[in-house]
């Protein structure tokens, strides 16, 4: 609390404004990169890069370590969504490596497991039958199907490029990495003082790794898993940390399978045939969402002098919980889905928002928001044509002149998108 009264004297005099992104997987980081596009463009006075402080949990916490590291959400959408990487290409399969190590560890214990068990039914027969002496078996389960050790890997070398840093403390600006020791259930800010020496990259495998999932993420002797548990967005954080409004995302909202019927976006039973990861995807946003919405409504008392501003998917929309991170196609689809649903939801809120956002310097750009035809592409090659045109400017030859000239930029930037 010292370290945090001390950093207040420190703070500007502009608005504090921050950035709290919650869960839901790889598809919900998807989301978070297409909301927080429309976000960018449609919100004058607000800069992504340049906040006063920013909270991730779970793979939010992989969005915000971005942020932080002056990514912008231009590139974000064009290396997460579009694999326009040149440098470190991202792929979902990262996510996913079987924790093979885990397995053979495990498999090894049976030889000994099944000696105590028989032991301890032949010690006393009558106490317990020989299958619930077995039932010591349960120890060969691993800890996580999948090791995602892989995801530290490539955020350590992505940040160790010129210009960003793989150290809490060197970042120009607060970054917390929510993540719950598993033995103490408690929540714990990787970047906040006594964890800002921890890898930014070893902080986000930590956030990410969902119990039974991925296997838990050691840190200093001590194991850690997905923050989540403890809360779907810790909104909370970034306001206690001094921020007079917070953008919030949550992506992790329960779909209601009825509504969804009603507007069709799915089709009547499609949840519970769709088999036991989504039924358990489904219990688990219930409860996440459930949470996060008391601890919504207990802001405004909590902190009178902050604004929070929460954009999340409608719970009719089936698209984000049915689609599948690996399909390209699909990634697109619900990055371009989030950035229309949120662009929407400004529009139909504007109102109500320019009066919030009005004290702390920010207007909405309703221009952009009323432009049908504009797209996530149609969004990134406006900003990236001036470079385009100074490019293809110093070889003006190679197109010719006059409407030629203009239909090669053209041609070169639709090939970029």
């Amino acid at each position: 609390m010292e370290t945090l009264s001390r950093r207040s004297a420190e703070r500007p005099e502009r608005p504090r404004i921050g950035l709290a992104l919650g869960g839901g997987g790889p598809l919900g980081g998807i989301y978070e990169i297409g909301a927080l596009r429309a976000l960018d463009e449609a919100l004058d006075g607000v800069d992504f890069n340049d906040l006063y402080v920013y909270v991730g949990v779970s793979a939010g916490s992989f969005v915000a370590a971005n942020l932080a590291n002056q990514m912008t959400t231009a590139q974000l959408c064009r290396i997460f969504v579009k694999n326009e990487a040149d440098v470190h290409p991202f792929h979902p399969e990262v996510f996913y490596r079987p924790a093979f190590r885990e397995y053979v560890r495990r498999l090894m214990a049976v030889p000994g497991l099944l000696r105590e068990a028989f032991g301890r039914f032949a010690s006393n027969p009558y106490d317990q039958s020989l299958l619930d002496a077995l039932t010591v078996l349960a120890q060969v389960a691993p800890a996580g199907l999948f090791d995602n050790t892989g995801l530290h890997e490539y955020l350590r070398r992505a940040f160790s490029m010129l210009g960003r840093t793989n150290d809490f403390r060197q970042l120009r600006h607060r970054l917390y990495i929510i993540a719950a020791d598993l033995e103490s259930s408690e929540a714990v800010r990787l970047g906040a003082p006594g964890f800002d020496h921890v890898p930014i990259s070893r902080a986000v495998q930590a956030s990410i790794a969902s119990p039974g999932i991925y296997m838990p993420v050691e840190i200093d002797g001590r194991f850690y898993v997905d923050g989540t548990l403890r809360k779907g967005l810790h909104a909370s954080v970034a306001l206690e940390d001094g921020a007079d409004l917070v953008l919030a995302i949550n992506p992790l909202v329960p779909i209601d399978a009825s509504a969804a019927v009603r507007a069709g976006t799915m089709n009547a039973g499609a949840l519970t045939d769709s088999g036991m990861p989504n039924i358990l995807g489904q219990t688990f946003r219930t409860m996440v969402y459930s949470r996060m919405e008391a601890g919504i409504a207990q802001y405004a008392d909590q902190y009178p002098d902050s604004d929070i501003v929460l954009f999340q998917p409608e719970r009719d929309d089936a698209k984000l919980f049915f689609s599948n991170v690996f399909s390209f196609q699909s990634r697109r689809m619900v990055c371009e889905h989030a950035y229309q649903m949120t662009r929407r939801d400004l529009l139909r809120r504007a109102d109500e928002l320019e009066s919030q956002l009005a004290p702390h310097g920010i207007t909405i750009n309703r221009d952009i928001l009323a432009d049908e035809q504009r797209t996530i592409s149609t969004s990134l090659y406006g900003e990236m044509l001036p470079v385009f045109v100074a490019q293809e400017g110093r070889r003006r030859s190679r197109f010719g002149s006059g409407v030629e000239q203009v239909s090669g930029l053209i041609n070169s930037a639709r090939q970029m998108l």
